[in-house]
């Protein structure tokens, strides 16, 4: 990767509107999500040398984004607490739309979003949001394509049991 700060605003300008919602679906919290992108383009302007040799610089900065919120979780005073907060905690992952029933669907799938351990909401994001193969997806998490499978896998089980009653709703 090239050293120029301006190749690194240009890092920042492409894909923090793909790790803002993947951060903010992590950590439930935008204060928390800013905070943490920042932390991350600082820390890269800070050491430039991080992304020598970076060949898939998208797939580098989701990791260590990955990587930031998971050492933000583990920090707080209660990993307990946080990872209840976290389920609890509703964010607007999605432009909510002017038609009522279509916003009651996007809150309710922010929700059971919210209800996933992080490393399934994770692989669920990156799966369903960045349009990521679990290969793509176990280099960007640092595990097994078979791993990010089944993480997606029991994600979308949940997401289906949570949401079903919504489905039901609906037909």
């Amino acid at each position: 990767m090239n050293r120029d700060p301006s190749a690194l605003e240009d890092l920042c300008r492409e894909h923090t509107p793909a790790l803002f919602p993947f951060l903010l679906n992590l950590t439930r919290n935008e204060a928390d999500t800013r905070d943490l992108l920042q932390e991350l383009f600082v820390s890269l302007a800070r050491h430039p040398e991080r992304l020598d040799g970076v060949r898939e610089p998208r797939a580098f900065l989701f990791r260590s984004a990955h990587n930031l919120a998971l050492d933000h979780l583990r920090s707080r005073a209660s990993r307990l607490r946080a990872h209840e907060a976290a389920g609890q905690a509703r964010a607007d992952l999605f432009n909510l739309p002017a038609n009522p029933d279509d916003a009651a669907h996007a809150e309710a799938l922010s929700a059971a979003l919210g209800e996933l351990p992080a490393d399934q909401r994770a692989v669920v994001h990156l799966k369903l949001w960045e349009g990521m193969t679990f290969e793509s997806i176990g280099r960007t998490l640092e595990i097994s394509p078979n791993t990010a499978a089944s993480r997606y896998r029991y994600g979308l089980e949940k997401l289906r049991s949570l949401l079903r009653s919504l489905y039901n709703q609906l037909h």
